[in-house]
């Protein structure tokens, strides 16, 4: 099952004009598709599958993501406060660096809370303690690197020299885990099982005499699993084979996989220009709507993209020279009014819209790619803008 030809079909005959713009709008079909795959893996391996709602966090899905893993993982306390308020079952919250004023509400509202540093959970032991003696059921765990990289770029990289995310495995000490229920790794990036297994691997022999005294282990997001050339069975297998061996629980929680190729973001085209190739000025901006085309770099595929001989270049409407989404080619030179579309924008690009420059921030609308049904979530005003200021 291909689903990123899934999408762009489903998506092609979605009227763009049907929604403002610019507006995200999300298929439900296919967020549904993704946390079926996910919960199979769950079924068949026995591991616990969160959604990592630093990824996508659209609560307008919640009967879905509760039918189907009932988990989430969290950033921090406002990320905590929404698995805790909008979605069912587990949070787990993990954050770089914890602030002592959220930490009391963040162990409230946690199942498990992870650590980037045994000094952190050292220096917030009197909280922990007086947490425990309110009987609060957090499990407290600590976030581990593993020292081998497996990413395939080095600014992303979490096992990268210097990394400030999570604890060099070969730091840590038996005193280190006093009080520590449960590991956490994350290094992985849009990846299948192979980089998963050699990590795993990496790691084994030295976590080996730690494992059997933890209660949990957290393995992170990154996984592509719902891509059809993953291999699930491989997955299950080694996650069996982790569980059985350590009489350990393992969690997962990819964010991207649970809403990828499920979400388009439509814009129009407000001028076109020429400056040594055609210019198209939308009211898309790169920096305000998809900052990982800047920040990644990645280049977003366009929706009515062909092969031909007319290229332009798309950029959003801010005054940044570098609010540029990319050079796309289409059937037709694009004109002022048109309509357009970038695919596989549910994940990440939602939850990091920012206002820079003034620029509205896009409407949120859920459709359903089997009965047409289409519900506009949210339209974003002024008065969201002014309320960010001071």
């Amino acid at each position: 099952m291909d689903i990123a030809a899934l999408s762009r079909d489903g998506f092609a005959r979605f009227d763009l004009s049907r929604v403002p713009s610019p507006c995200f709008v999300v298929d439900e079909v296919a967020i549904e598709r993704n946390l079926s795959i996910l919960a199979d893996v769950a079924d068949q391996s026995g591991a616990h599958i969160l959604l990592a709602l630093k990824a996508f966090s659209m609560f307008a899905v919640v009967p879905l993501v509760d039918k189907y893993l009932s988990r989430t993982s969290a950033s921090g306390l406002y990320n905590a406060r929404l698995g805790r308020n909008k979605f069912a079952g587990m949070v787990s919250t993990y954050c770089a660096g914890f602030k002592a004023d959220d930490l009391d509400g963040i162990i409230a509202l946690s199942d498990h809370l992870i650590f980037n540093t045994p000094t952190q959970a050292r220096r917030f032991a009197e909280q922990l303690k007086t947490a425990r003696n309110r009987d609060e059921s957090t499990s407290f765990g600590l976030r581990i690197n593993p020292e081998h990289s497996e990413s395939w770029t080095e600014k992303y990289d979490p096992a990268s020299a210097c990394s400030r995310l999570g604890t060099p495995i070969i730091q840590i000490t038996d005193a280190d885990l006093d009080g520590i229920e449960g590991l956490h790794m994350h290094t992985l990036c849009e990846q299948r099982l192979a980089p998963f297994q050699r990590t795993w691997e990496a790691i084994e022999n030295r976590s080996a005499t730690w494992l059997p005294g933890m209660k949990w282990l957290n393995l992170g997001g990154g996984h592509h699993i719902i891509m059809p050339d993953y291999d699930r069975d491989g997955l299950t297998e080694l996650i069996q084979n982790i569980r059985e061996r350590y009489s350990i629980d393992v969690y997962l929680e990819p964010g991207e996989a649970c809403a990828l190729h499920a979400g388009i973001l439509v814009g129009a085209v407000l001028d076109v220009a020429q400056n040594s190739m055609p210019l198209a000025i939308t009211n898309i901006s790169a920096t305000c709507h998809i900052p990982d085309v800047i920040e990644a770099p990645y280049r977003p595929e366009f929706l009515d993209e062909v092969e031909g001989d007319t290229t332009t270049r798309i950029g959003g409407p801010s005054c940044l020279a570098g609010d540029v989404i990319g050079d796309y080619t289409t059937a037709h030179p694009l004109q002022p009014g048109q309509r357009i579309a970038f695919l596989d924008q549910a994940h990440y690009s939602m939850v990091k819209t920012n206002t820079f420059n003034g620029v509205p921030l896009p409407g949120i609308a859920l459709w359903n790619s089997e009965t047409d049904d289409l519900q506009m979530i949210r339209e974003f005003t002024y008065g969201d803008f002014l309320e960010r200021l001071s």
